[in-house]
């Protein structure tokens, strides 16, 4: 897949990780930019590559800086489990060896419970918030045990047959109609990790909730989602709608993978710089 980022691997906190930097087109170097950086972090057991067909569709001159999470895509295999209050330390690390101070978050499904927790406690490096097919963790409406079990194990990364058969069940919206279409969006150059590292995100989240200190959350915070999501119901998005002071909730026509397949029309106050 091509791209106009800049891939590298870094060192931080003792663990290697695969990043991509775009930089904004102003000839600027990264971390120099005069706008705020947009970080994003990805769904469970997806590279950075997932979300290039969005980054491509975002305002050129904006830095936008995507990374593997331990164990997934080019990032080097943890050698032990890890939890999202380390992972959100990587992350901080990571934008300080990046030069960059603070940053807008996005994050998608399991990236945008990371991003939630990041936004509590490293407030000062995050301004704004996007959380897109996201909800509150291990307390939250859940998806039928039908659509779960297919999450247990990264199958649908490796095998494109088995992911055509259950996308439209998985992930609803166009993929119902179109799950060749799905299948395509979710396999295309995406770079799948050791069977380990998709358990380790597994666990990394496993008991954790945010509704304690979602109330707490001080960032504008935009929160994007499906109409017809089987694996994050509707409601979830409405539930944070309710709890973050400071948030907007934009429904769009489509499911969990609304970011890859389409973009949403973003609401006008977000994109204003």
């Amino acid at each position: 897949m091509s791209t106009t980022a800049e891939m590298r691997s870094l060192g931080v906190g003792g663990r290697q990780l695969r990043v991509a930097v775009r930089p904004g087109r102003r000839g600027l170097r990264p971390g120099t930019a005069s706008r705020v950086p947009l970080l994003l972090i990805n769904g469970i057991g997806a590279s950075l590559e997932l979300l290039e067909p969005f980054v491509a569709e975002l305002d050129p001159a904006l830095d936008v800086i995507r990374f593997d999470p331990p164990g997934v895509g080019g990032s080097a295999q943890p050698p032990i489990p890890y939890r999202f209050t380390g992972l959100c330390g990587l992350i901080a690390g990571l934008l300080t060896e990046l030069g960059y101070g603070q940053v807008d978050v996005l994050g998608i499904s399991w990236g945008g419970a990371v991003a939630q927790h990041f936004a509590a406690f490293h407030r000062d490096r995050c301004r704004r918030l996007v959380l897109v097919s996201t909800a509150t963790g291990s307390l939250m409406v859940p998806a039928r045990p039908s659509v779960l079990v297919h999450m247990v194990t990264p199958r649908r990364y490796l095998d494109r047959g088995y992911l055509e058969r259950v996308a439209g069940r998985i992930y609803g919206g166009s993929a119902r109609a179109d799950p060749a279409g799905a299948a395509g969006a979710m396999n295309h150059g995406n770079r799948v990790g050791p069977s380990r590292g998709y358990l380790y995100q597994l666990t990394a989240g496993a008991g954790w909730t945010s509704l304690p200190f979602l109330p707490l959350l001080r960032q504008p915070t935009l929160i994007l989602a499906g109409e017809d999501d089987p694996l994050i119901p509707l409601v979830n998005a409405r539930l944070m709608k309710r709890l973050i002071p400071r948030s907007q909730l934009h429904v769009y026509h489509g499911g969990h993978l609304g970011l890859v397949t389409r973009q949403p029309s973003w609401p006008r106050w977000w994109t204003a710089s």
